[in-house]
């Protein structure tokens, strides 16, 4: 028996770039605080230089709004729009950086001062039965096997003692008719692919409608 090592799962690194200023001025200086010296990030595009240069351009832009400066706001706004598109740009060197060494993804964006996005892992999909829209009938969804396969169904009414086989499909679902309602019935299938057939799955069981 072969063993299977699950690969790494890639890490991603988010940007939340608070909408007031001030937060904006904190969370942009957390930043380069965290990359400064950093050697998992020796040559950041943009430079670090250039990233401390708009902050400093916005801080004294928000000082001299704050100090209600005729036209101060404007160039407030102004600073605060070349500062986001180079804080977008450094998230995506980070990006580069953590997809080079993904066993480590996670704790490299994290100590460039950005969060990790997180990613919904969605459960494998097993192979299930439910009533069908019609009484007396069963809709059957399984695993998709392989891209070019077709898919065996059987069910039985007597407990698995013997099994009635259903129309093949091309498609990893089906609907079982002519069953009898309030009966419990149980149903299993097997893929069938270019490399041969595959074994019969758990058999599932189901009361019909």
């Amino acid at each position: 028996m072969t063993s299977q090592t699950k690969s790494p799962r890639r890490s991603l690194a988010s940007l939340k770039l608070p909408t007031k200023v001030p937060a904006l001025i904190t969370y942009a200086q957390g930043i380069v605080k965290a990359m400064t010296g950093n050697p998992s990030f020796p040559n950041p595009q943009p430079t670090i230089a250039v990233v401390t240069a708009a902050i400093d351009d916005l801080v004294a832009a928000e000082s001299a709004a704050l100090a209600r400066t005729k036209g101060a706001v404007a160039v407030r706004n102004e600073k605060r729009i070349v500062l986001v598109p180079l804080l977008q740009q450094l998230r995506g060197y980070v990006q580069t950086t953590a997809d080079a060494n993904i066993d480590n993804s996670a704790s490299i964006i994290q100590g460039a001062g950005l969060a990790v996005r997180k990613t919904a892992i969605r459960p494998p999909r097993g192979f299930n039965a439910r009533p069908g829209a019609v009484s007396g009938t069963a809709r059957l969804v399984a695993a998709s096997a392989a891209r070019r396969s077709s898919y065996e169904w059987q069910y039985s009414i007597d407990g698995g003692k013997t099994w009635v086989t259903a129309p093949v499909t091309l498609q990893a679902k089906t609907t079982v008719l002519g069953l009898t309602p309030g009966a419990s019935v149980q149903f299993k299938y097997r893929p069938v692919t270019k490399t041969g057939e595959g074994d019969w799955s758990q058999s599932v069981s189901l009361i019909v409608k």
